[in-house]
């Protein structure tokens, strides 16, 4: 009887074990995809790792574990190595927090990469849904165009994915379709982010913590390699 006891702990023990296992090697190709998508960027950046998140639903905001010292500043562009996440909000000498771009306070200029329309995506309040309201009925778009932040309004630098063409939803005699699109960010998933310094930006104050990548700028890639002293160096 007692061996058996000692044999289901051993057991549950050893699943456990796994389970840890499983959970620090999908954390470990997050961060790589995250590292390797970095490289890929003209712009500076630098690692920060979510804290905590806002305890109201309706407001998506998360907080992270660099601040100014970091050389983190109001209105910074967050990226995670699939999209954009957000923009700095708030901050602290050794915290930020990160709006999403879901929420419904929230809107960005994007253009469309098949054809470079420009038009604005706004938030509603869902982590894997964006709006598009007040789009003519003539313009060119499709299910499945790819949205990238445009540039304009200076706040998020041009050319991250924001977002995919999901739904537009016409009706007939009106002048105007109401078009919804998913996040290319895993808003609900990344727990490690990227701030971008963009380049050539001189009034913004980086310290030595931000890693410089040299590169041609391309769509991110979730699946790169990552090398030892650069998760050394976050």
């Amino acid at each position: 009887m007692e061996d058996n006891q000692r044999l289901q702990q051993q057991v549950l023990l050893q699943e456990a074990r796994l389970q840890k296992m499983s959970a620090l090697a999908n954390e470990a190709n997050r961060l790589r995809g995250l590292m390797g998508s970095s490289r890929l960027l003209e712009d500076k950046v630098v690692v920060a790792e979510l804290l905590g998140i806002s305890p109201d639903p309706k407001v998506h905001k998360v907080i992270l574990n660099k601040g100014t010292q970091d050389g983190v500043y109001v209105g910074q562009a967050v990226l995670d190595a699939y999209g954009l996440v957000g923009q700095i909000v708030a901050t602290t000498p050794y915290t930020s927090d990160v709006l999403f771009i879901t929420d419904d306070s929230h809107a960005i200029p994007v253009q469309l990469t098949r054809n470079n329309v420009r038009t604005v995506v706004e938030g509603i309040g869902d982590l894997y849904q964006l709006r598009l309201r007040y789009v003519p009925s003539s313009m060119d778009i499709v299910e499945g165009d790819l949205l990238v932040s445009s540039g304009l309004g200076g706040r998020f630098p041009a050319g991250y994915p924001v977002a995919t063409i999901k739904m537009i939803d016409r009706d007939p005699g009106k002048s105007f379709v109401t078009v919804y699109a998913t996040p290319t960010a895993q808003l609900n998933r990344s727990r490690y982010v990227l701030l971008v310094f963009p380049a050539g930006d001189e009034n913004k104050g980086v310290n030595e913590s931000v890693q410089e990548f040299d590169g041609e700028t391309q769509p991110l890639d979730p699946n790169p390699e990552l090398s030892n002293n650069q998760v050394n160096g976050e």
